[in-house]
């Protein structure tokens, strides 16, 4: 890591920690990616898609929901119609026909009179939606990164990084790196323009950082590249529209405004609305309708964000009520209030994960009454596997469930939620090593006196594409508080001195407003990212605050 000298010794330190050992694994090159046709299943799944292209038959891709569903039905629509296919598309409506590829959607899809079905980012454990589809004599590709259950649903062909037994190096695609894998394959067999599936990589870096997997080496070159096709201008007009609608510069995009800009925007049509808005704004070769599409796209996350503090609220009472005697949070936290919107359960869930340090899971009733329910961990418990273990030694008590290590779904009977709770709390307190939930910060350190300045801020911006799994440099240090004043609802905007006395600079700090109480302390201790602040015109290093405590 010696060339990595120049930066201080910083950049060699945070990569170090991040598992990188030498200069050569920093190559983010679309030469290293892992080979296209080294996923297993993809010779197949380009066999049935060529067969039905060259017989002109209809194709329907059948997406999800949330952004990394939305953006890869948008790039498998893009090449299946660019390679000469009749294709539509269609999206569950999560209030009518829930997650997947349902038999309900299935009857649905039929009025499309497809000959081949293409799920994305679904399919993997939609045994009877799939088996409904051949039985009425449509062919089925499933494309999906979800983890299977026992056995795989009887699709035709099926692409799928997470299933047992297989070779490929990356197993965390989101959704849309699945797609990618799969349009890029048959682009090659089919002779298409080389440029066509690459071009979209823009889809493919806001799909994964929205979908929050872990940002492997192979996950940070499709990221990598991705940005710099927005930062060029060189993307959808639908993307560029979703940054400039979050006051973001697309000229100088990174991971974070793709998380908490564009991906909030897309997403916020899947929980309130019809995610075949945002799937049109990506679609969009016109700016001026993208444009159109992303402001309402807008309209619907400012919505979203009022139904979620309201809940954030009633959650907050009703895990009041779980406290036992002791005053002692059980190690895992169920909630549900009647009237919550199931949209936006999963936004309700990641914010007391991060609240209270431990696993979450947050229930909304459908029109049938049956709770749907979305769950979040923290590292080191596999959400979905304690779900498993949970069905496993009380059959009938979940209807379905499905998803990852750190997000999971599972629908169930509300009379059963007592014993889902004291059943899940046993499965988590029985797979947790000690002091997980204890909420410890883990910080790259201190930053040295000198590395506080736009210099620095700028070099860790632009030094990888940071996300889950390669996380963002996060430093922690006392700093004299020399101002504090609340902005917005809860945030808190900070004047601080550094140690040495050298430097001040401006801090922010979300959602924290109650942490300094009315007495204001000299001195603060943080967990902060050196972020670039850029206001007016004016580009200056700020600290972006995750934690602050009196010191």
């Amino acid at each position: 890591m010696t060339a990595l000298s120049g930066a201080g010794g910083v950049l060699a330190r945070l990569y170090a920690a991040r598992g990188v050992r030498s200069v050569a694994e920093l190559d983010l090159g679309l030469a290293a990616l892992a080979p296209i046709g080294s996923l297993d299943g993809i010779e197949a799944a380009v066999a049935l898609l060529a067969r039905h292209l060259g017989a002109g038959n209809r194709i329907l891709v059948v997406g999800d929901f949330d952004a990394d569903g939305a953006t890869s039905t948008a790039l498998l629509v893009r090449v299946l119609r660019a390679l000469g296919g009749t294709v539509a598309y269609l999206v569950p409506d999560r209030f009518v026909h829930g997650y997947g590829l349902s038999p309900d959607l299935v009857r649905d899809a039929a009025a499309h009179e497809p000959a081949l079905l293409v799920t994305v980012d679904s399919g993997i454990n939609c045994h009877a939606g799939v088996a409904l589809a051949r039985q009425m004599g449509m062919d089925v590709l499933v494309t999906d990164h979800h983890l299977p259950g026992a056995s795989l649903p009887d699709a035709t062909a099926i692409v799928n990084p997470a299933l047992p037994g297989q070779g490929f190096p990356s197993r965390c695609l989101a959704g849309v790196g699945v797609a990618f894998y799969v349009a890029a394959a048959l682009g090659r067999e089919l002779g298409a323009d080389r440029g066509l599936v690459p071009g979209l990589l823009d889809l493919v870096a806001l799909g994964t950082v929205a979908d929050l997997v872990p940002l492997d080496r192979n996950n940070r070159i499709l990221v990598e590249h991705g940005l710099r096709r927005i930062r060029a201008g060189a993307c959808r007009p639908g993307i560029t529209a979703l940054l400039t609608a979050g006051k973001r510069d697309p000229r100088l995009a990174v991971t974070t405004d793709l998380a908490f800009a564009a991906g909030p925007r897309l997403n916020a049509a899947g929980r309130l609305d019809d995610m075949s808005v945002g799937i049109e704004c990506l679609l969009s070769d016109d700016p001026g309708r993208a444009g159109e599409l992303a402001e309402l796209l807008s309209s619907l996350n400012e919505e979203r964000k009022e139904i979620e503090a309201r809940m954030q609220q009633e959650a907050l009472k009703a895990i009041a009520g779980l406290e036992p005697g002791t005053g002692a949070l059980p190690p895992v936290l169920c909630v549900h209030r009647p009237g919550w919107h199931s949209g936006v359960v999963g936004l309700v869930a990641a914010r007391l994960k991060e609240r209270y340090h431990r696993p979450a899971v947050a229930f909304a009733a459908d029109e049938g009454g049956l709770l749907k329910g979305s769950a979040r961990s923290v590292p080191g418990l596999h959400i979905r596997d304690a779900l498993a273990d949970v069905d496993a030694r009380h059959p009938g008590l979940i209807e379905r469930f499905g998803g990852h290590a750190m997000a999971a779904g599972l629908s169930m009977a509300p009379e059963g939620l007592a014993t889902f709770r004291a059943a899940l709390a046993a499965e988590v307190t029985a797979r947790l090593e000690p002091g997980v939930l204890d909420g410890a910060i883990l910080s790259d350190g201190e930053l040295p006196e000198e590395a506080f300045g736009l210099a620095t801020a700028e070099l860790l911006r632009d030094a990888a594409p940071w996300g889950q799994g390669f996380p963002e440099p996060l430093f922690d240090g006392i700093f004299e508080l020399l101002e504090a004043r609340v902005v917005g609802l809860d945030h808190l905007k900070l004047r601080l001195r550094t140690a040495g006395g050298r430097r001040t600079l401006d801090g922010i700090a979300f959602r924290q407003a109650e942490r300094l109480g009315a007495a204001r302390p000299a001195h603060v201790r943080l967990a902060y990212r050196l972020g670039v602040n850029d206001y007016a015109g004016v580009r200056s290093a700020q600290l972006v605050i995750d934690y602050l405590e009196p010191a």
